[in-house]
Order: C-alpha cells, then sequence, then structure tokens
C-alpha cells in the first residue's frame, strides 16, 4: 500500500456537510459525485496529500444508509492507495483477510475499489483504491 488515499465519512446531509467541512478544513470541496451502483453521493476534499470524502446515501437501503442507522454519522473507512488492486487483494486474502467483494468496482474519483471486511481488520472497515487509467 502506498499511502492514505482518503477517510470516508458518512454523512445524512451532503450540503450541509459541505458547509461545515468547508469551513473546518478552511477550503471548499472539489467534486461532487453520485455512484449510483452503491446507493451514494460523494463529495471529496483535498487535505494536503489526502482527501476526505463525505458519503451520502441515495437509497435506503445502501451500505451508508445502514450504517448510519446503526452508528450514525461519522468515520466509515479508511482508503489506501494501491498499484495493483487484484494482487493487493490476493495478497490479503492469502493473510487471512476478508474481502467484500471478489472482483474490485468502479468507485468514486475515478477509482478502482475494493472492500476488506472490518470483521477482519481490526473493526476498520478497509478499502482498496487504484486510480482507473484514463
Amino acid at each position: 500500500m502506498k499511502k492514505i488515499e482518503h477517510i470516508g465519512i458518512a454523512v445524512k446531509d451532503l450540503e450541509a456537510s459541505n458547509a461545515l467541512y468547508a469551513k473546518l478544513l478552511s477550503t471548499q470541496h472539489y467534486k461532487v459525485e453520485e455512484v449510483a451502483a452503491e446507493g451514494v453521493n460523494t463529495s471529496f476534499f483535498k487535505v494536503g496529500e489526502n482527501k476526505i470524502e463525505l458519503l451520502q446515501a441515495t437509497d435506503p437501503q445502501s451500505p451508508i444508509a445502514r450504517f448510519i442507522d446503526k452508528r450514525g454519522e461519522g468515520i466509515h473507512h479508511i482508503a489506501y492507495a494501491v498499484d495493483d488492486i487484484r494482487i493487493e487483494m490476493k495478497r490479503l486474502a492469502d493473510e487471512g483477510f476478508i474481502l467484500l467483494t471478489e472482483e474490485p468496482r468502479r468507485g468514486a474519483d475515478n477509482k478502482l475499489v475494493a472492500f476488506v471486511h472490518p470483521k477482519s481488520a481490526g473493526g476498520v472497515l478497509v478499502e482498496l483504491c487504484q486510480d482507473i487509467d484514463v
């Protein structure tokens, strides 16, 4: 893994959270994007070399909606940049980590993504991110 790519934060109201984080971070978000397959709208803030991703559910059955119903707003996941997501997925599976999917999916911000189940990662939902060549 190369670096922390972003921290994902589940929010109820993306517009209100954008305003809050703009004040907190003293910068505006640079992108809002829908990820229909995951049932979320996302918003990204650049913080030094890293990013903050705000996630608002667009579907009441989405993972973000279920997370907020269970735990409330807050940190949802930590994402790590990887050079080759499939190699990293295999390495982690071989090490005994539980992956939530067998293949990476297209995520927000022009990335391929895969998730490691929190039960196998010390209670933290881990996201692997690989840039998609444009």
